[in-house]
């Protein structure tokens, strides 16, 4: 560490807030308040869909006619009655910000390009808004109530013209609130409103964009989760989980049990006895037991293993992260009937697994899963700047994070919806959710953030929050942590407070006090640091065990911007903008950051052109930043890969800051808003291969890295020194290296330095290692472009975002390299399904000994735009005259039947070219 003071987390100058509040325990029967009194909206378009509930049945409202209050003269009671005319409101989808219904119907522009976001006025949403949607109900014969969390920041809720809660109770996007409004409704339509408050994550609970993107101007105020609406006989079900153990060390031959637990409340007038089933889906376990409550009464139920023995499992099919074995879930149904009429079901997903995060003995966090360690190979997550939800999208961008080598994702805030955790849970992907920094949520503790103190009322719903996110997030086993800090941890108050939710809970993994280097009274040192970097810094940077370096568990680290490709920009930046990027160095970039300490691309800029040569072009500007990015992420994920077995001081955790943007950025992103990859996403695939052969840029030497479960013998390790002008420089093999499994390395050889001139073409060279198999199958490849001159760096100078770099390694003898030809050809096979794959076989066809360097493929149609998303086995890869490769593009089917596909290659010293991908 610096010895320099530094902040005690000035890091992001971010704004944001997630909001919370109590509006009665799940368990207490929901009070039917008070009658009406506001105002609200009135706008445009044709009426949402009606949503219809079937008696036993649960349906989310389908969506709302919405329209600012200061626009509505009429009162709250006529808003909320049946039959209300909203001709002249906007529509909006089920779950939506008022800004997201806006952009959707023209009302606003696309707040994605260029600066057009600064032409939506902010003042629109200065107050509150009314969201109305109607839902029918063919009798009255059961009893109805509202379920809902996600309101952004407060809201009034009225039902058919009755005022059902106010914005005191209803506050927080993670509180969640059960209404009945039995004696409300009636057979046929109904109706609900909410007059939403606007959100100040300043001063609410709820959630805001801090320095990652431009904040949207509405802040995002609205609904963005699902309001249900559930009809139920007179016991009802609640906070049905299933609690896991597990014999550790285990396997697949271990030993769990289980215990099912509910509560069952009597929401009736008189005494009733429900008889509750509990079947567990695969294992042919079903429990039942027979309950009598009094009215209003509600109680706990436990199936525990000690009085049914049905419940320890032999052999239990485990959940295991992608990558280390099958995700396995059992289904939990629960049910209650009274008087032989079914009154009230769940339904539950579960997985067995056992997570532990004890600190070694360098005070590290180290995770375990079922017994096994693993490093933590993470980035960070960002939901839509707009809170859209798309599972479609959302499982594209997990599927590109596994792809790309990572285990696991970071939420800061932005605890995104039930089905991103049931998609983590099916593909394998861990999850750290917490609480944001430098907001609300840190008011009472971070002294450089911009939230307020908390009152009373503020930490009723830090309360109910940290509760109900408990409950909804605790039977996901991808679910690996709760952070209830960001950068600094919560005071004693909140931290018992979180604590006393979790454990009520039942929460079953470890809970991490803060995401930086902190200790508190009740949890401990946290084991994790919060070092950055989060600007431009060089990649022998990761090799030093101080810093961001490869040592212990970083939350958040990475060199900073990331450019994204070419057809991106065009699709993001105005003309004038694309000439700013490459033309103006320090200018500020709008699409970087709304923070002063990063609202412009100086360190990085400044770097490409010292390194690699100042930019001739926007196309040159591009190219040489995918070099750049390549190079940098690559050597952090293979620094920390290097150091996770180290005898002392490991690395256990990184977490890249960020994996994407909710927005369309410059900044912070392994992949960009419309899914393209460059250099960045493909240096962190290269480097998090499962069985890798890589450099050291600190002391030369080249290590196998092997992440897959088995050891592994008989491998060749060559390494391979070029010049730029393609003479050879060193080559040698090692043979019969073994390396073991589980993240194991070994180290093959040390490469020489090379001695050349301290500046020119003879600075730079290549490096190409291959690692082939016992019987000769390269597999792996890895190709660095390296300097004589090394970058320098000035710990001393050290602040909080960033090492400066003093002198600069010399990498512009790469702008010597001679012209590289390929040749291609390329077939597209569409599979069962709506998908396709195209297959590309591709070589070098150079004379002399000049590789094609960081040649990429990108699948385009017939007006060269990209087709995306597109998941390549490989990509930006770097052939020899007379090496060839085999590529596949898996994508979706391209409609309709018979469209223009092709694929375009490009490379660092290769002249662009097209071929057809088109399905035979």
């Amino acid at each position: 560490m610096s010895q320099l003071p530094r902040p005690a987390h000035t890091r992001r100058l971010r704004s944001a807030a997630v909001a919370v509040v109590l509006l009665g325990l799940l368990l207490a029967p929901a009070a039917v308040p008070s009658a009406a009194a506001p105002r609200l909206p009135a706008a445009t378009g044709s009426a949402p869909v009606v949503t219809t509930v079937v008696p036993g049945g649960t349906a989310a409202l389908t969506g709302y006619a919405i329209r600012s209050a200061a626009e509505v003269p009429d009162t709250a009671a006529a808003v909320s009655t049946p039959g209300y005319a909203t001709a002249g409101w906007h529509r909006a989808g089920p779950r939506s910000t008022v800004l997201a219904a806006l952009v959707a119907d023209g009302t606003h522009p696309d707040p994605f390009y260029s600066t057009d976001q600064q032409r939506i006025p902010r003042r629109d949403f200065a107050g509150p808004s009314w969201y109305r949607s109607d839902f029918t109900l063919p009798d009255t014969s059961e009893r109805t109530s509202l379920d809902f969390s996600g309101v952004i920041s407060a809201a009034d809720v009225y039902v058919n013209g009755r005022r059902v809660a106010s914005a005191a109770e209803v506050t927080g996007v993670y509180t969640r609130h059960e209404l009945d409004v039995t004696d409300l409704v009636r057979a046929g339509t109904n109706t609900v409103a909410f007059r939403i408050q606007p959100n100040d994550p300043r001063k609410h609970l709820t959630l805001g964009w801090l320095d990652w993107l431009q904040p949207p101007p509405d802040a995002n105020m609205g609904i963005v989760r699902d309001v249900l609406v559930h009809r139920r006989g007179p016991v009802s079900l609640h906070d049905a989980h299933v609690v896991t153990g597990l014999d550790v060390p285990s396997s697949e031959s271990g030993r769990a049990q289980l215990t099912v637990k509910a509560h069952v409340r009597n929401d009736s007038r008189k005494t009733a006895t429900a008889t509750v089933t509990a079947a567990i889906g695969g294992t042919g376990i079903v429990l039942r037991e027979d309950v009598t409550l009094r009215a209003g009464e509600a109680r706990a139920l436990v199936f525990a293993p000690d009085r049914h023995r049905e419940l320890r499992l032999q052999r239990p099919a485990l959940w295991w992260p992608a990558g280390m074995g099958p995700q396995n879930l059992y289904g939990l149904h629960l049910t209650a009937t009274v008087a032989g009429s079914r009154s009230d079901s769940v339904r539950r997903s579960f997985g067995i697994r056992d997570v532990k995060a004890p600190l070694n003995s360098a005070g590290a966090r180290q995770y375990t899963i079922n017994g096994r360690p693993l490093l933590i190979r993470g980035a960070g997550w960002s939901a839509d700047e707009l809170l859209r939800w798309d599972t479609t999208a959302a499982e594209d961008r997990i599927k590109a994070a596994l792809d790309a080598g990572l285990n696991t994702l970071r939420l800061e805030g932005h605890i995104e919806p039930d089905e991103f955790f049931d998609l983590a849970d099916r593909h394998g992907l861990l999850l750290l959710p917490g609480w944001e920094c430098c907001n609300k949520w840190e008011g009472p503790v971070n002294p450089t953030g911009s939230g307020e103190k908390w009152n009373a009322a503020d930490r009723l719903t830090a309360r109910a929050s940290m509760a109900a996110e408990a409950a909804r997030l605790r039977d996901h086993p991808s679910v690996l942590s709760f952070l209830i800090g960001s950068d600094f941890a919560p005071d004693a108050q909140a931290e018992r407070t979180y604590l006393d939710a979790l454990r009520a809970a039942d929460w079953p993994t470890p809970v991490v006090p803060a995401a930086s280097a902190v200790t508190t009274a009740l949890s401990g040192p946290s084991g994790m640091r919060m070092t950055g970097p989060y600007d431009w810094v060089p990649p022998s940077y990761w090799y030093d065990k101080r810093e961001g370096g490869a040592t212990g568990f970083n939350s958040e680290t990475s060199a900073g911007p990331s450019i994204p490709t070419l057809d991106t920009l065009r699709r993001t930046l105005s003309p004038a903008e694309l000439e700013t990027l490459w033309t103006s160095p320090s200018a500020p970039q709008y699409h970087r950051s709304p923070s002063p300490t990063f609202n412009t691309l100086r360190l990085f800029n400044e770097a490409l052109t010292r390194r690699y040569g100042a930019p001739r072009s926007l196309r040159d500007y591009v190219a040489k930043a995918q070099l750049g990015q390549y190079e940098n992420v690559r050597a952090q994920f293979e620094a920390y890969a290097r150091n996770a077995t180290d005898p002392t001081d490991p690395s256990t955790g990184l977490v890249y800051w960020m994996f994407n943007s909710g927005w369309t950025s410059l900044h912070w992103q392994l992949v960009d808003r419309y899914l393209d990859r460059g250099g960045a996403y493909y240096g962190a695939k290269k480097a998090n291969e499962p069985l890798h052969v890589q450099y050291s840029y600190d002391d030369r030497t080249v290590a196998v890295i092997n992440r897959r479960p088995a050891a592994v013998s008989r491998l060749s390790a060559r390494v391979t020194l070029f010049g730029t002008d393609g003479t050879s420089l060193y080559d040698r093999t090692v043979r019969g290296l073994r390396v073991g499994g589980g993240g194991a390395r070994t180290t093959a050889l040390t490469v020489p330095a090379v001695r050349a001139a301290a500046d020119g073409p003879d600075a730079t060279y290549l490096a190409r290692l291959t690692l082939t198999d016992a019987a000769g199958r390269e597999v792996s490849r890895n190709v660095y472009w390296l300097s004589a001159r090394p970058d320098v760096l000035d710990y001393d100078a050290t602040d909080w975002y960033h090492t400066p770099t003093t002198t600069y390694g010399d990498l512009t003898g790469l702008n010597s390299l001679a012209v590289a030809t390929v040749t291609a050809t390329a077939r597209t096979t569409r599979r069962a399904g709506s998908m396709s794959t195209t297959t590309v076989t591709i070589r070098n066809t150079s004379s002399g000994n000049t590789p094609a360097l960081l040649t990429d493929l990108h699948l385009v149609d017939g007006r060269d735009a990209p087709v995306l998303p597109v998941r390549w086995n490989d990509n930006q890869i770097n052939l020899w005259p007379g090496e060839s490769a085999v590529l596949t593009a898996d994508h979706r089917t391209a409609d309709p039947a018979g469209s223009t596909l092709r694929v375009r290659i490009s490379g660092w010293n290769t002249p662009t070219t097209h071929i057809d991908a088109s399905s035979p």
